[in-house]
């Protein structure tokens, strides 16, 4: 990789310098870690800016189609080591501050990760963003500022205790306010009819301010924004009688309602004042975000005709679904458009992103809460339901139903291209969640199977690995990921593979030393770090994992001397804090690794990890240090998944089962270097159907039924023995993910890996080629198949 210069890292250090004293106004002498870590974020910023203004001239200048990403999640984790190493600029920083006698790796680990998202959803947002930048094509990600995000998660007596993230509270480096970018949005009121045309009064305002984020792609060639809607009171005026009435919380009261939009992540739905804010948010910044497109395009162009052509809008999820009636909206009630001309418009503009296959995750709305927030939406969701009935009168599938609004199926009918995030997901839309609406649209679902991008989960990440595999084919494979297959060839040499796996080993010994200081937990690297981080949910089965360790663990007690090879199960995620289920399974497995790690008969051989407040920086430590990938959803149910790609490209082997992209993975990197267990789609569907199957495999397997009995009588919980029974009776009983089904395959696929684990040679060599194998799973693959295939849009650069 290029190096810097002496003349780079003088000019970085006199930029840090400056900003030091004219950014920061502290000097040398009196400047704290934070100071020196903001003087270096906004030296970096100047130059992001330079390549950002460049851009944007380009973009005006080309009068070129812009992709617009609507995503209520952007995990963009820090920003700083991103842009130094984006810019090739990390070794005049590090050389500057070294100069400067500050410690570069703990001013860059300063920052604080920006708590904008949850897990996948989030992160492929900001890979996506990231590829889009360094494919050079115009394009503005929108979402929301949340002053908190999702939540701390801390843990207390083993439980999960959610407290509020605070990010914003530092100064945050990267964004600029645009002061001229508010949009004035309603809620509630009334509808009515004024010379022919629908006038909505809502009886609620705020405005959306915007915060605008660059974000530039590899080798600085490009950058584009990520703007960010905070919510504002609509009148800003202070109420300043009440202040001098003594009512001190009435003065403040506007400002208090309209901030709660924008503060925090995935509010509590469970209750009504929940799923009201929740619709609140989702209108929120899709709104914003539609006029701010709206005014860009009115901007460059006279001729409405030409929207499709110069605009495309991609719904990440069905959060932003309400964009097609508030697009209709827009061009009907407010330009005049001929109702069927808006929403076809509407539809040539819009592509929507499907990520789920579980019917409760695609949202659905009551009736009432939509009326009573959006009610000229509603009325406009009713046309586009009459409208599409008309066009297929033998639909058997409408977007509402009495009292409830579809969002999923909303978004399909509203875009022209509707894609899955992995083969086997978009073969089970079409079969499964929208078969009817297939059958009527049968060119509309598409396939973009999801990736990551390379500079931030392998350069920045693991840079000794990707130091390696520079100096082995020379530094291409960061903007074509897929000549890491040229590796292959060097995996025979018993030199090169002994670099490789040192690296692996140096990765572990840096994470163990790190859980050590952090959280008092002792762990030997020379053990296999078997590794599941992932958002708690059943489908996802950590329950699973956590019971096969049981299982183990009770084996091991048995027959201490049976040569079990050391493993270290190490669980990081977070559950919604509504989910008491996700919850408990988060709570027995601080219970289990409790007794686990307590057990000196066992405790060599077996420890259980659960490492608190899963984000992205600690995703960063866990994924280079990682030898086993845990991807064990129940087949059918994860859509795609982009932390298996993560662990597979820095030489981690999967277990798995064949669900989202593992089935793309495996076919990559090879059936051989790929543990693979459990049902396929097809037979959960079929085991479903049988009566008591979870009673059938309990009653052919001890080595179930004992570990099943251990959760059910309180030997993680002897203080309160009946705490996890009914996790034990939901495995032993209804099990609608198959973890008792699933579990003897499973049981036999960790053996499998035990034993491959033990020859190391062997196993480095199946690392090796994870590592070689995995560069289709680019970001930037994926980009390129979205501008072909959905957004008809170029690259600039």
């Amino acid at each position: 990789m290029l190096k810097s210069t002496p003349a780079d890292a003088r000019a970085m250090r006199e930029a840090i310098l400056h900003h030091l004293t004219y950014s920061m106004g502290k000097d040398a002498a009196h400047a704290t870690r934070q100071d020196w870590r903001m003087a270096l974020s906004h030296a970096v910023r100047d130059q992001i800016t330079d390549r950002w203004f460049a851009s944007t001239r380009k973009s005006y200048e080309a009068k070129a189609k812009r992709v617009y990403y609507l995503s209520m999640e952007f995990l963009i984790g820090r920003l700083l080591e991103d842009g130094l190493v984006n810019l090739r600029m990390l070794d005049a920083a590090n050389e500057a501050l070294t100069a400067l006698e500050q410690d570069p790796a703990a001013v860059i680990a300063d920052e604080p990760d920006a708590a904008l998202g949850n897990g996948g959803l989030g992160r492929l947002a900001a890979c996506f963003l990231e590829s889009l930048s360094t494919l050079g094509v115009p394009a503005l990600g929108y979402g929301i500022r949340y002053e908190h995000g999702l939540f701390e998660q801390k843990f207390e007596y083993g439980r999960q205790v959610e407290t509020p993230e605070t990010w914003l509270q530092q100064p945050h480096a990267w964004e600029f306010e645009r002061a001229e970018a508010k949009y004035r949005l309603g809620f509630g009121g009334s509808v009515a009819v004024r010379d022919g045309r629908s006038v909505w009064t809502p009886d609620e305002a705020v405005v959306a301010a915007a915060y605008d984020t660059p974000v530039v792609g590899w080798q600085g060639r490009w950058a584009n924004t990520l703007r960010l809607w905070s919510a504002k009171p609509a009148n800003e005026s202070f109420d300043l009688d009440s202040f001098n009435a003594g009512d001190y919380i009435g003065a403040t009261a506007p400002e208090a309602q309209a901030r709660t939009i924008s503060r925090v992540l995935y509010p509590d739905d469970t209750t009504e004042a929940g799923k009201v804010l929740r619709l609140k948010q989702e209108y929120f910044f899709t709104a914003a975000s539609l006029h701010d497109i709206m005014r860009r395009f009115d901007s460059e162009h006279d001729d409405i005709a030409l929207l499709p052509k110069k605009v495309a809008v991609q719904l990440n999820d069905t959060h932003p679904a309400i964009a097609g009636p508030e697009l209709v909206r827009i061009l009907h009630d407010e330009k005049g458009l001929p109702f069927d001309q808006a929403i076809d418009l509407a539809r040539g503009v819009l592509g929507y992103t499907n990520h789920t296959l579980l019917p409760e995750a695609l949202e659905r709305w009551s009736e009432d809460i939509f009326h009573r927030l959006l009610p000229r939406h509603l009325q406009i969701i009713d046309r586009i339901d009459d409208a599409h009935a008309k066009a297929h009168p033998d639909r058997k599938v409408t977007i509402r139903e009495p009292g409830t609004v579809k969002m999923g199926e909303l978004s399909f009918v509203m875009a022209h291209r509707v894609n899955g995030v992995s083969a086997l997901h978009t073969g089970l839309m079409k079969t499964t969640v929208f078969k009817e609406l297939d059958r009527l649209h049968p060119d509309r679902i598409v396939n973009q199977t999801n990736g990551v991008t390379p500079r931030r989960w392998m350069l920045s990440c693991n840079p000794s690995l990707a130091e390696l595999i520079t100096a082995t084919i020379g530094d291409g494979w960061l903007s074509d990921l897929e000549r890491l297959t040229e590796l292959e060839p060097n995996i025979s040499d018993p030199e090169w593979l002994r670099s490789f796996t040192a690296i692996k080993r140096a990765n572990k010994a840096e994470l163990a030393a790190w859980m050590a200081a952090e959280h008092g937990v002792q762990v030997d690297p020379a053990a296999m770090f078997d590794v599941q981080i992932k958002r708690l949910h059943e489908y996802k089965r950590q329950h699973l994992n956590i019971l096969e360790a049981i299982a183990l663990w009770q084996e091991i007690r048995d027959n201490p001397d049976a040569g079990w090879t050391p493993r270290i199960k190490i669980f990081a995620g977070k559950a919604a804090p509504g989910y008491f289920f996700a919850k408990d399974i988060i709570r027995l497995i601080n219970d289990a690794s409790r007794v686990i790690n307590d057990d000196p008969v066992t405790n060599k051989y077996l420890k259980v990890i659960f490492l608190p407040n899963y984000n992205v920086s600690l995703a960063e430590r866990l994924i280079p240090a990682a030898d086993l990938s845990e991807q064990i959803s129940t087949a059918g149910k994860e859509a795609s998944g982009t932390g298996n790609m993560k662990f597979a490209l820095n030489g981690a082997l999967t277990i798995g089962t064949l669900d989202g992209a593992n089935v793309e993975i495996r076919e990559h990197v090879g059936p051989e270097n790929f543990f693979l267990f459990g049902m396929t789609a097809e037979e959960v569907e079929a085991r479903r159907r049988i009566d008591g199957h979870a009673a059938q495999a309990i009653a052919t397997d001890p080595r179930l039924a004992r570990a099943i009995d251990a959760v059910r009588n309180g030997t993680f919980s002897p203080t309160e023995p009946g705490r996890y029974a009914h996790i034990a009776n939901n495995i032993a009983g209804a099990d609608y993910f198959l973890v008792s089904s699933d579990f003897t395959d499973y049981w036999r696929a960790q053996r499998a890996v035990d034993a491959a684990f033990r020859d190391q040679d062997q196993w480095m060599r199946m690392a090796a080629l994870n590592t070689a194998r995995s560069g289709w799973f680019s970001s930037d693959r994926t980009i390129r198949g979205y501008l072909r295939d959905v957004w008809e849009a170029e690259t600039l650069v």
